[in-house]
């Protein structure tokens, strides 16, 4: 609760609505309750602690102490990582630089900021330095030998790329296209480290490293040279947004990486509104095969549902209008793609296993991803055009 009133109450008197409303929805979030009340883990209180630093961002004042919570966040759990080059960024040029000059370097700053880190990630990584455990916790923080794709495909740029491959599979004898045979079952059969694909190109870790750093580096150039918080709220974003579409075996609760922090910006006026609907619809609907006995498919769909119409209706009556003109024009599309999730959560969740039992049981889980992937990348698109415009 601390975190979530505390944007309230350090928002501008004349945007309470709107933030009471965007802390409602993540209070509420059915991505936490599908996560951590029922697939069980801790994601709550993680993303209480990232809120919690986001908002102390929003004060030069308290500005020191967000990177000291980002750090020890950090340590609780690495997949905060992808969100690390924005903080960096904007501690860099909001605290550690005067914002009149970049030459005007604050030493004083530099020492506090450093030095606070330094015992932070001295605290939590020291005893393994010093039992010698250093290349055993690097290979568990960052398992490049796993795939490309987790086992349930996170709807990403690979998840479209899988699902083109697994189509090609089929068109490659019309085509004339090489098949790679000993691929052919490869990302489909659900096992950790084996991605294969048998039309398309591999993809190797360094591609993924790459683009997702490409990305990242065209929102943090105008954080550094515009370091506000809301231009800081929305590199956060888009550094989620590219290290999970573009990233090494990503899963697919990091999705909320992006919807958390985006919330904070959605009502800020129509367009950001627009971009952010597809994501709110796949980005839960994406989770649901985490919850795959019939006991809870009523649970999932009737909150999610429920959540969806509430804060997406409420939303829209509180958004205000744009000042500036619409430059992207899919989100024209929302309406449509959202009507198309009823039929496939029905689909997936009960049609399939009454039509085929236990046969094709990786069939509902690519419709699911490729999906959601496709409402993910039309997402990250829209916000990236009204973030640089």
């Amino acid at each position: 609760m601390t975190p979530v009133n505390s944007f309230v109450q350090t928002s501008p008197a004349s945007s309470k609505s709107t933030s009471h409303a965007a802390a409602l929805s993540i209070l509420l979030s059915p991505g936490l309750l599908i996560i951590d009340h029922i697939h069980f883990q801790y994601n709550g209180f993680l993303y209480g602690i990232l809120l919690l630093s986001l908002v102390l961002a929003r004060k030069q004042s308290t500005l020191l102490y967000s990177g000291f919570l980002f750090a020890a966040l950090l340590c609780l759990k690495h997949i905060y990582l992808y969100l690390a080059p924005a903080y960096f960024v904007f501690l860099l040029r909001a605290y550690c630089i005067g914002l009149r000059s970049i030459f005007d370097i604050r030493l004083g700053n530099i020492f506090k900021l450093g030095a606070g880190i330094a015992v932070i990630f001295g605290t939590a990584f020291g005893p393994y330095i010093y039992w010698g455990q250093t290349q055993q916790l690097i290979g568990r923080l960052f398992p490049f030998s796993r795939g490309l794709c987790h086992a349930y495909w996170a709807p990403n740029v690979w998840a479209m790329y899988s699902f083109t491959d697994r189509v090609l599979i089929h068109a490659a004898p019309r085509l004339g296209l090489t098949l790679d045979s000993t691929a052919i079952n490869s990302v489909t059969r659900g096992l950790v480290g084996d991605t294969a694909f048998a039309v398309l190109p591999g993809i190797t870790p360094r591609t993924t490293f790459l683009l997702t750093l490409l990305f990242q580096l065209l929102a943090l150039i105008k954080l550094f040279l515009r370091p506000t918080w809301e231009t800081f709220v929305g590199a956060v974003t888009l550094c989620g947004y590219a290290s999970f579409l573009f990233g090494w075996h990503v899963h697919e609760k990091a999705i909320l990486l992006v919807i958390i922090p985006f919330s904070l910006l959605a009502l800020k006026d129509r367009r950001y509104l627009g971009a952010f609907r597809p994501l709110a619809v796949a980005g839960h609907v994406s989770l649901f095969p985490l919850l795959f006995t019939g006991a809870e498919f009523p649970i999932k769909t009737i909150y999610t549902v429920f959540w969806l119409v509430l804060f997406l209706l409420a939303f829209d009556h509180l958004a205000p209008a744009s000042s500036k003109p619409r430059v992207f024009l899919l989100d024209r599309f929302s309406l449509l793609y959202i009507a198309v999730s009823i039929p496939l959560i029905l689909y997936c969740s009960l049609v399939h296993q009454m039509l085929f039992g236990q046969k094709y049981e990786f069939l509902p889980l690519m419709f699911t991803s490729s999906y959601s992937a496709v409402g993910v990348v039309a997402s990250w698109v829209g916000f990236f055009v009204i973030y640089l415009s």
